[in-house]
């Protein structure tokens, strides 16, 4: 039996992701700069690369799940050594998320976007002008933020391989959508004039440790938890 509570925790870690919160707010300064007066145009803009960042995931996570259902036979000791892993693995993800809150230094290893991605990534996303373009942009955006967010799809793949294939599909749409629910609400309340994308931006900025201190507490108990299969 897969937890539900463990694949929604680990798709509420992956939503939080600071990277992928800057990432957005970079495409909605873009759109906004494209078509300055235009929210229609930052609404459709925003919800375009929104969609095209569930889909792609959503496909990354079908190969992810396939994969280990491949490579990782469904009984025996083996298995059961290969799940207890995976909890080993979110401890490991926990503890560099509660590193970068004692000692925060940008695009720490598997918590943060590499520095080096980071001038690319913004190249590629300074030339969103259309609706099409964000959509385009957010296919190719989505390998810049792997480095970042693979480690919990990571985990909620390997304990969904334990599933047919029929049965992953909720569980790999309802992860997305979890992880997808920021964008839509930062792309929201820009359009509708609730706050600025400099705001947000500097939210994330003041919070960026708490996030990742947020992050690490949820990764390390839920890989605990794991380990000693109490879920």
């Amino acid at each position: 039996m897969i937890s539900i509570i463990k694949i929604i925790s680990l798709a509420f870690v992956d939503a939080i992701n600071p990277c992928a919160l800057a990432v957005m707010t970079i495409v909605l300064i873009t759109l906004l700069t494209q078509n300055p007066g235009k929210r229609k145009h930052v609404l459709m803009g925003g919800f375009a690369f929104t969609s095209a960042v569930f889909i792609l995931y959503f496909l990354y996570g079908l190969i992810m799940v396939q994969f280990f259902s491949n490579l990782i036979p469904n009984t025996g000791l083996f298995s059961s050594y290969v799940f207890k892993g995976f909890g080993l693995f979110a401890v490991i993800l926990g503890i560099l998320n509660l590193k970068d809150y004692f000692s925060y230094q940008p695009g720490g290893i598997a918590t943060e976007m590499p520095m080096k991605l980071r001038p690319k990534m913004k190249l590629i996303i300074k030339r969103i002008s259309t609706t099409k373009g964000a959509f385009l942009t957010g296919i190719i955006v989505t390998l810049f933020l792997l480095p970042c967010t693979i480690g919990p799809y990571i985990i909620a793949s390997g304990e969904l391989s334990k599933l047919n294939f029929l049965q992953t599909i909720p569980y790999l749409l309802a992860y997305n959508l979890i992880f997808i629910i920021p964008m839509i609400i930062i792309t929201l309340i820009i359009y509708f004039g609730l706050t600025t994308v400099d705001k947000v931006s500097g939210w994330k900025e003041r919070n960026i440790r708490k996030l990742h201190l947020l992050e690490g507490l949820i990764l390390t108990t839920l890989g605990i938890l794991m380990i000693t299969g109490l879920i």
